[in-house]
């Protein structure tokens, strides 16, 4: 109970700002809500408060475990074979049971089958999941890998934009996809997964080498995705949705009976995998099996009261508050700069990155240094984004310059923050980000550029994954800078010294030992 009551405080303090910007937004002229809708919201953010605490104690009592177990278990086993195997087909099952995944895939289904691109996409990510266990156990450089995989990226994105093909409307929906297939179900347990198996290893970079994980099963979307526009056929286009705060309390039960549905395929996968291992090759005694079994429990309760009460209470906000901003385009990028900075508080994943960090790094790198880099990264990737929606130019005017800068950065900071930042992207654009930003920016555009919804709207969950690539890395830098500065002191110290002074010192010191 001690344990609940922390983690539903930890949620209050991170839900609360969302939900008072909102409230204060609503008492001034530029927005005005029903009272039906204010309270709904209200009552969604208490619900959302719940979810993300019990779906904390879940991770902590399952998903770290089930992870950690699994990676350090098959790699004991000297099985590298079928830990390769295991890893690949956990990527592929979990990700095409990820609810986002599936939200994706039908707001494109006419123009994409949506079948297709839910399999392609989960490819994508079992196959990058198995380069990252392999560049855990080769212990391969990171930002190399990274470099690679993003040429390549970039140069289908080029491709896309050829006259030739004429896919270039489709930039912003493929970038997106690299964020929301990385959600809550899967992140906790990749990055557990990882931690396991360099903690395994060992060795002077098991620190460094347990981060990366989700950063390059990010870039297995975006590739997907990508080599899928190819194919398309015709120019996507895509409404503006109708869904109100109305309209999902009429379908209040559909809503929850599918949001069940798709949690407990998503996590059956996971615990059939984690039975079949415990069978066979784990065997852990019978005390932390029901640990496993209660996290599991909390867990699945905390997802589906999460999700719900964003579907239902946070979704038709978002984009109802989206069209009223668009009438004051200075209200809106600044709403979005605020907005964007509190926002990441609320994503479960954060929590569980952030505490990982910590102990990984041995409070090297602190939860409240992360969770400010977070902030002010993701505020103003939603800011860039609203201004982007206003003046209507492409997603890759940020994306390009905003990587290069991200993996420029990679060869100057320490290989752990680049690690942690790559990761931090993908735990950024999370279920709050895609189910409440991203209606935002719709509503935005549907009034500011009716028409061009997938080609503007689209690209905000790329940006929120972008950004904290950049503020997290700088942070590495300024540690540096800030080392080599005392450096540089001490040694002027030194030389401003006689020698008098220093053999005085040194006797001094000798004596006292």
């Amino acid at each position: 109970m001690k344990r609940v009551l922390n983690k539903l405080r930890e949620a209050f303090i991170s839900v609360l700002p969302v939900t008072v910007i909102v409230l204060l937004l609503c008492a001034t002229p530029l927005v005005s809500l029903s009272g039906t809708e204010i309270a709904v919201f209200c009552v969604s953010a208490v619900f959302l408060v719940l979810g993300i605490g019990l779906f904390n104690i879940g991770a902590d009592l399952a998903m770290t475990p089930m992870g950690e177990h699994i990676g350090s278990g098959l790699t004991k086993s000297k099985k590298i074979t079928v830990l390769l195997v295991v890893c690949f087909l956990m990527g592929v099952l979990i990700t095409v049971a990820e609810p986002d995944l599936s939200v994706l895939a039908g707001q494109v289904k006419d123009v994409m089958n949506s079948t297709v691109l839910i399999i392609t996409v989960g490819i994508g990510v079992g196959a990058f999941l198995l380069i990252a266990v392999v560049k855990i156990i080769t212990r391969k450089d990171l930002s190399m890998m990274l470099m690679f995989f993003y040429m390549v990226l970039f140069m289908l994105c080029a491709l896309c934009a050829l006259p030739a093909f004429d896919k270039s409307s489709f930039l912003s929906l493929i970038f997106d996809s690299g964020g929301v297939t990385t959600g809550p179900i899967t992140v906790p347990f990749i990055m557990a997964l990882g931690v396991g198996i360099a903690t395994t290893i060992g060795g002077k970079n098991s620190s460094e080498n347990s981060f990366g994980l989700v950063a390059l099963c990010s870039i297995g979307p975006i590739l997907a995705v990508a080599t899928l526009s190819l194919t398309a056929n015709g120019s996507p286009q895509m409404g503006t949705p109708d869904y109100t705060v109305q309209s999902e309390l009429g379908n209040f039960g559909h809503i929850l009976l599918d949001t069940c549905r798709e949690v407990v395929v998503a996590l059956a996968l996971i615990v059939l995998f984690f039975a079949i291992l415990q069978r066979f090759v784990l065997k852990l005694p019978k005390k932390k099996i029901i640990h496993i079994i209660i996290g599991i429990v909390y867990t699945f309760v905390g997802l589906v009261v999460f999700l719900t009460a964003v579907k239902v209470g946070f979704m038709p906000i978002g984009l109802e508050l989206g069209k009223q901003l668009a009438g004051n385009e200075i209200a809106l990028v600044v709403f979005g700069l605020v907005i964007g900075m509190v926002v990441v508080l609320a994503e479960p994943a954060i929590h569980v990155l952030n505490r990982q960090v910590e102990e990984v790094t041995g409070g090297g790198v602190t939860k409240r240094a992360m969770l400010i880099a977070l902030c002010v990264g993701v505020g103003l990737a939603i800011a860039l984004s609203m201004i982007r929606i206003i003046f209507g130019f492409s997603v890759l005017y940020y994306l390009i310059p905003g990587y290069l800068i991200s993996l420029g950065l990679s060869f100057f900071v320490p290989k752990l923050y680049t690690a942690i930042a790559f990761d931090s992207g993908g735990v950024a654009s999370g279920p709050l980000t895609s189910s409440f930003i991203l209606p935002l920016a719709i509503g935005a555009c549907s009034v500011i550029a009716d028409g061009e919804i997938l080609s503007l709207a689209f690209g905000v969950v790329a940006m929120v994954a972008m950004i904290p690539l950049i503020s997290i890395q700088t942070l590495g830098f300024k540690a540096i800078m800030s080392a080599k500065a005392r450096q540089r002191i001490t040694i002027k110290r030194i030389l401003a010294a006689d020698d008098e002074q220093i053999i005085n010192f040194a006797w001094e010191n000798k004596n006292a030992k």
